[in-house]
């Protein structure tokens, strides 16, 4: 009597507890790693270029220390491809433990470093060394932080689930121009260029002792655990991503350059636009970021529900449209040296931001089939860096000193938001159909008589 096989059992779905713990995990991890990389870009619009690039011009010294800044970002892609394809080979977990080690270690050790006053210019080459260790961890991290979050939560609501690791970006920016502020406000000038700058460096040690904690704790995601089953992973997936999602991935980095290059103008230029343009005090300049940041925390897991119930990619082009425009409003509003209205255009910006950030780890992730997701977002997330985020601030202020006036800047903003929406017509719409038939594949029992 033949037998009869009744319907695919319904994809296995995670306790709701492992679901949570897994979205402070990517929150929570991403936060510090960015914590620390954020101090850093924070460091070296105010105090950096004097300590490390001593120079009688301040806009070469500014120059200088935005190059360093610009290594973390080169660094990027060396993370990407090698953590990338780890995550898909051994597992997302074993990754983000050990990108969060080498983004804390390196960040502590620069605040040890003697300045170029003590041991010369061997100072700005062990900063830039460490600032490139930070890129190559911060390169590694975030594919496997989406990862950890989307792959526990349910596939349909990505845009939620994933917006943890985007939340990461903000938070720890909003700690490192706290703790920046702070320290200014409570030390003199004088002490701050001596000494005070190292201490946001140095707590980073405290923070990494933290997020090992928080991690350390969790198990493997369902999906890579089933794909692991099932053996299901690819042997080569750096190989395999240029050869069967070569559109994916080229729609993956073209969507994320306008969103680097906007958030690098609201949080990083705009300290040295303010201070060195308008007259503002870097505290004063640091407050503004900081509200904005503080928005941001909110705004950013809003927009990626949003994103689960409206069409993704229209919602994050028309924030792009919608940064273009703004750019062009931000600095005559500024001029007039008003805090409020800086403080305003700033969270207004990063509004704008927001709502292109918190779909677009959804986006990458979801451009790539599972076996080969590690890999392809975090090549796309870092090699969209280079190109986007790691020369804006350079860009900036090299095109302020030649043109003498904001509107060139505001031009650039616009170029890379076409190039956004190219990436965005590029890409595909969700595919929660692919996470499901990984997850049914390894629930199912084995052939009849197996």
């Amino acid at each position: 009597m033949a037998h009869t096989q009744g319907p695919a059992p319904a994809p296995p779905r995670p306790a709701r507890g492992d679901v949570v713990r897994a979205f402070v995990a990517s929150l929570s991890g991403t936060a510090l790693e960015w914590y620390d990389f954020a101090v850093y870009s924070a460091a070296s619009a105010l105090v950096l270029g004097q300590l490390f690039f001593p120079s009688h011009d301040p806009l070469a010294a500014t120059l200088l220390a935005f190059s360093t800044y610009a290594i973390g970002y080169i660094a990027r892609p060396l993370g990407g491809f090698v953590f990338g394809r780890l995550g898909d080979v051994i597992g997302r977990k074993k990754v983000l433990i050990s990108t969060l080690m080498i983004v804390g270690v390196s960040t502590f050790l620069i605040g040890l470093l003697p300045t170029h006053a003590t041991i010369g210019s061997t100072a700005a080459v062990l900063l830039v060394l460490l600032r490139f260790a930070q890129g190559v961890g911060v390169g590694g991290e975030w594919g496997g932080a989406v990862l950890l979050s989307s792959e526990f939560g349910d596939p349909r609501k990505r845009g939620f689930f994933a917006s943890a690791a985007q939340v990461g970006p903000p938070a720890g920016n909003l700690m490192a121009n706290g703790v920046l502020a702070l320290l200014g406000l409570v030390l003199t000038e004088d002490q701050f260029l001596s000494w005070g700058w190292r201490v946001a460096f140095l707590l980073s040690g405290v923070l990494v002792i933290f997020g090992l904690w928080i991690r350390a704790k969790l198990e493997e995601t369902p999906v890579f655990q089933a794909m692991e089953q099932e053996g299901e992973r690819s042997a080569a997936p750096i190989r395999d991503v240029f050869r069967e999602q070569p559109r994916s991935l080229i729609a993956a980095i073209l969507s994320r350059v306008a969103p680097d290059v906007v958030y690098a103008l609201f949080t990083v230029f705009v300290l040295t636009y303010a201070t060195q343009e308008l007259g503002f005090e870097s505290g004063t300049a640091l407050a503004a970021v900081l509200i904005g940041s503080s928005v941001q925390v909110f705004v950013i897991p809003l927009a990626g529900w949003l994103s689960d119930i409206v069409n993704r990619r229209l919602l994050y082009g028309a924030a792009a449209v919608g940064a273009a425009v703004w750019a062009f409003v931000f600095f005559p509003l500024i001029s007039g040296g008003s805090f409020a209205v800086l403080a305003g255009g700033v969270v207004v910006g990063l509004v704008l931001h927001s709502l292109m950030y918190g779909p677009q780890a959804a986006f990458v992730a979801e451009q790539f089939h599972p076996r080969l997701r590690s890999s392809g977002s975090s090549m796309a997330y870092t090699l969209a860096g280079v190109i986007g985020g790691a020369i804006a601030p350079l860009l900036f202020t090299f095109l302020l000193a030649e043109f003498g006036t904001w509107v060139p800047l505001s031009v650039y903003i616009a170029v890379t938001v076409v190039v956004t929406v190219i990436g965005l017509l590029l890409g595909r719409n969700p595919v929660p159909e692919e996470d499901d038939e990984v997850l049914e594949a390894a629930a199912s029992p084995g052939p009849a008589g197996a």
